[in-house]
């Protein structure tokens, strides 16, 4: 199995962007043009690299090469994404890895693209890329072509001596379980299990038993043998059911109105081992978003749309306005689900006022609430 955080390391230390890597600070697929951007790359790696895996590494500094992280971002469904706007689509993967210098809730992405023989084009225009546009990749360089693409085996060779580089070792193993409850999380309750003799899950979270049934919140849980990050919550709730092959994740979002809240179940995420060194992970999205009294809901949400008004204006807010905020990213999703379509787009417009609050719990809570609609979108 490959570490994956020592992949990263060793793309970053022996190559700078080139055809078959490319690197970013953060991904942004709140708007199209960082849709557009995103999509733009995923062709041309896939095109220029049809024999061998490519990758774009998210949280890295461009110039100085510095690995500073990103947020986790958990979005199997990215690859929904990818086959909406693309024709002949690679396959993709998102991971979130995580490294010892960076904060807990920090992470370097990952997108693994597989490799694939046939040319990958828009088959829809998106921002300004029109439809039917080509892209390939010429050395560090995401160009436009309409020559046909020839099949290449360029870097085969060197992508193969790097993935081999980056194989585990229990040294390595041994090494993250430590560092996962000894370091990370030495401040809240954490464990491990072992699947079939191969593979090391860990978790961490305030445990919480309600009706017989057990919780988890400020959950960070872990595939050791790959150094991936399967999920991590500052605001949600979690169960965790396993046994001997199989690891499955529950997550829970709280909602309400006027300080009546409820935990709705919102996705199910179960990983299986196999006795041959195989895993897989399927989810499940169980999430039924709840209904409210249109008239009543009408009058919250012109009240959080005042609200971020002066935010936006820089007007002074009363301290209950300021107590309201931290609640407002959740009331403004209840809204979108509710039918108040322009809610959403709100909510993203004041994405820049939101995160220089004193209040670090409304940026928090803001991230939160694009996960999941962002999920709900691509399920």
């Amino acid at each position: 199995m490959i570490n994956k955080r020592l992949l990263i390391k060793n793309i970053l230390s022996h190559h700078d962007e080139n055809s078959f890597y490319d690197k970013k600070r953060q991904l942004n697929l709140h708007t199209k043009e960082g849709k557009a951007k995103f999509l733009k790359h995923i062709c041309a790696l896939s095109n220029s690299n049809p024999s061998n895996n490519s990758y774009i590494v998210v949280g890295v500094e461009d110039e100085s090469n510095e690995i500073v992280g990103d947020d986790f971002f958990d979005d199997s469904r990215i690859q929904n994404l990818v086959n909406a706007f693309l024709e002949n689509p690679p396959k993709i993967q998102y991971e979130n890895v995580p490294f010892p210098n960076l904060p807990k809730d920090k992470v370097v992405g990952l997108v693994t693209i597989k490799p694939k023989s046939k040319t990958s084009y828009f088959k829809k225009g998106i921002h300004t890329i029109e439809a039917n546009s080509t892209f390939v990749r010429k050395g560090s360089n995401t160009s436009p072509t309409k020559e046909k693409i020839p099949y290449s085996k360029q870097n085969v060779e060197t992508v193969i001596s790097i993935e081999n580089s980056s194989r585990n070792s229990i040294a390595h193993t041994l090494e993250s379980v430590l560092d996962f409850i000894n370091n990370r999380h030495k401040d809240i309750p954490s464990n491990y299990h072992v699947f079939k003799e191969l593979f090391v899950v860990c978790w961490a979270g305030n445990k919480k038993k309600i009706r017989d049934k057990v919780y988890y919140s400020r959950v960070d849980i872990e595939l050791i043998n790959e150094q991936v990050k399967l999920f991590y919550s500052a605001l949600d709730e979690v169960s965790i059911e396993y046994d001997d092959s199989t690891f499955s994740i529950t997550e829970y979002v709280s909602l309400g109105l006027n300080d009546k809240t409820s935990y709705y179940p919102f996705e199910k995420v179960t990983l299986s081992f196999f006795d041959n060194g195989y895993y897989k992970m399927n989810s499940e999205m169980l999430f039924e978003p709840p209904q409210y009294n249109r008239k009543m809901l009408h009058h919250i949400y012109n009240s959080n749309l005042t609200l971020l008004g002066k935010l936006q204006k820089g007007l002074p807010l009363q301290e209950s306005e300021k107590r309201d905020l931290e609640n407002l990213p959740h009331i403004m999703m209840i809204c979108n689900l509710n039918g108040f379509e322009e809610a959403k787009q709100k909510l993203i417009d004041a994405k820049p006022f939101l995160k220089t609050l004193e209040n670090p719990m409304v940026y928090v809570s803001f991230k939160e609430v694009m996960r999941i609609l962002r999920k709900m979108k691509y399920d």
